[in-house]
């Protein structure tokens, strides 16, 4: 059974008494913004103390006091929030009704800590989990639009709906493993990332373009690309929208030679922010304080690939001992940052180290 929510009063009438576990999910829009935009949550609550059949909350976060209706529920320690790949979901929460929802098991992470298979969508793991194949009809509904459609609420519904029986099959096969301590790990740094979602200090790293920058050109790449992304959240932008990457590192490469070059570049290109090119002037010209420690971004282009590789074989080797699909123990990322830093990065903390270190140090030397 579906109920359409959409004042606090609603909400707490069906949420007085606090059940064990809820199943969790979000609709969002976040084509125009940095943000996403909380258009809907679902909540399933167990009927009865059978665990069998649930009422299923469809909830209008965009009605007065709704978002600090949800919050009570959300914050509770004592009921689980089962969820399914929630990152985007959580960072939602966070700045629409300014807390992250926890305690948490995401399914997606126990699906693939079970060896179920790894980054599996919601519909395929239904399917795989339980036998029931899911209608895919509404994945690019406009969802702030109100009234929504019964196929956007019946959608919206399913998304919650197998979450209790999955939890069940999926936190069985953790418990016979003795993982449920790995999947605990992998969700609190999934709440803390949610939490503490912060500018990258060094930007310029992820963008392949800047592997052929000289390290004066990287430098300005990056004092570009941390203001971008801070003016990107105070104004609530996609960052493209503020500037591209391609204008970013066609800047950093060749700065203009004095501010009426710049405006003429920005004039010349279709994407450039014309009205910021004051800001953008300063920004480029202004030495960050602790841009001297800015990675090389053509480490890349250096580094051992050798190693690499043997390092990749590793991994590979003991996810197969472990049962566990490719990407879930050790990323290629991961790998590289291991290699660059000569530190184990946090991704590879806990669990993951103590699984991998007697097979990785001996082809790292003696790193810490």
């Amino acid at each position: 059974m579906s109920i359409w929510i959409n004042t606090p009063a609603a909400l707490h009438a069906h949420l007085d008494r606090r059940p064990a576990r809820i199943g969790l999910d979000t609709e969002f829009v976040r084509e125009r913004t940095f943000w996403p935009q909380l258009a809907l949550v679902q909540i399933a609550i167990e009927n009865g103390h059978d665990g069998k059949g649930e009422t299923i909350l469809l909830i209008d976060p965009l009605a007065p006091g709704m978002a600090q209706a949800l919050v009570p529920v959300l914050s509770d320690p004592s009921i689980l929030k089962i969820m399914h790949s929630p990152s985007e979901d959580l960072v939602a929460f966070r700045h629409t009704c300014g807390v992250v929802p926890r305690p948490l098991f995401d399914t997606q992470q126990a699906a693939a800590l079970a060896g179920v298979g790894g980054g599996l969508g919601y519909q395929k793991l239904v399917e795989q989990l339980t036998g029931v194949a899911l209608e895919k009809g509404e994945t690019r509904s406009d969802w702030l639009r109100r009234p929504l459609s019964p196929s956007q609420l019946e959608y919206a519904a399913d998304d919650v709906r197998h979450l209790f029986e999955m939890h069940d099959i999926l936190d069985g096969m953790l418990d016979k493993l003795d993982r449920r301590a790995w999947l605990a790990e992998d969700a609190t740094r999934t709440l803390l990332n949610a939490e503490n979602e912060a500018p990258e200090r060094w930007p310029h790293l992820s963008l392949r373009s800047a592997q052929f920058l000289d390290r004066e050109s990287q430098r300005r790449l990056v004092r570009l690309l941390r203001w971008r992304d801070t003016y990107a959240r105070d104004n609530d932008r996609p960052r493209n929208w503020v500037l591209d990457n391609e204008l970013a590192v066609a800047l950093a490469r060749k700065p203009p030679a004095d501010r009426q070059a710049l405006q003429d570049q920005l004039d010349a290109h279709p994407k450039a922010p014309r009205k910021l090119g004051d800001t953008i002037w300063r920004v480029l010209n202004t030495p960050l304080a602790d841009e001297d420690q800015a990675p090389d971004s053509t480490v890349a282009e250096t580094r051992d690939k050798q190693q690499l590789r043997r390092l990749q074989d590793a991994v590979a080797a003991r996810s197969a001992a472990l049962g566990l699909p490719d990407g879930v123990l050790a990323s290629r990322r991961w790998l590289e940052a291991l290699i660059d830093q000569g530190t184990w990065p946090d991704a590879l903390t806990g669990w993951r180290r103590t699984a991998l270190e007697a097979d990785l140090m001996p082809l790292l030397g003696a790193q810490d």
